[in-house]
C-alpha cells in the first residue's frame, strides 16, 4: 500500500480573494460546477469554508462509486482542504496569485492505494481519471467567476 496522488492546476483571470470565495461556497458555487460523475450532493452542516460538512457520490468509473462525506478545513486564506470520513482521502484546494488580477487553483488529491497488482493499476490509472474529473470542475469554475 502506498500514497496515491493526483494533481491539477487551472489558471483565472480573477483575484485570489474572488476564486477562495467561490470554491469556499459549498451551497452557490460548488455544486454548479460540479460534472455529471457527481450524485447525490448535499451539505449537512456549514456551507461556506472551514466546518461545512458536504456529501456527495463520485463515479471515478463505469464500476467505482466512492460514497464521500468531507469535512473542510481551511489552514491558511489560501487553502480548503476536504477530509473524506468514509475513506483516507484527503483533497486540497489551493488558490494562489500570479500577476496581477490573476489566480492559480491547484486540486491535489491523495488517499492511501490498494496493495499488489490491483495497486499498481490503481496508482497508474486513477490519477489520470481523477485529473480529468478535476480538471472539469476548474474549467466549470471559470464560468462562476
Amino acid at each position: 500500500m502506498g500514497k496515491v496522488y493526483a494533481t491539477t492546476e487551472r489558471v483565472y483571470q480573477a483575484a485570489p480573494a474572488r476564486v477562495y470565495e467561490a470554491l469556499a461556497d459549498y451551497t452557490g458555487t460548488r455544486p454548479k460546477i460540479l460534472p455529471a460523475q457527481y450524485s447525490e450532493y448535499e451539505v449537512k452542516a456549514g456551507g461556506s469554508g472551514a466546518g461545512t460538512q458536504v456529501h456527495w457520490k463520485l463515479q471515478a468509473t463505469e464500476k467505482r462509486v466512492r460514497d464521500c462525506l468531507f469535512t473542510v478545513t481551511a489552514p491558511s486564506p489560501e487553502q480548503l482542504v476536504e477530509t473524506d470520513a468514509n475513506s483516507s482521502m484527503v483533497v486540497t484546494w489551493t488558490v494562489s496569485a500570479v500577476g496581477e488580477s490573476q489566480s492559480k487553483v491547484t486540486v491535489e488529491a491523495t488517499w492511501t492505494g490498494a496493495g499488489g497488482i490491483g495497486g499498481f493499476f490503481e496508482r497508474t490509472f486513477a490519477p489520470k481519471g481523477l485529473n480529468r474529473i478535476h480538471d472539469q470542475v476548474l474549467a466549470n469554475l471559470a464560468g462562476q467567476l
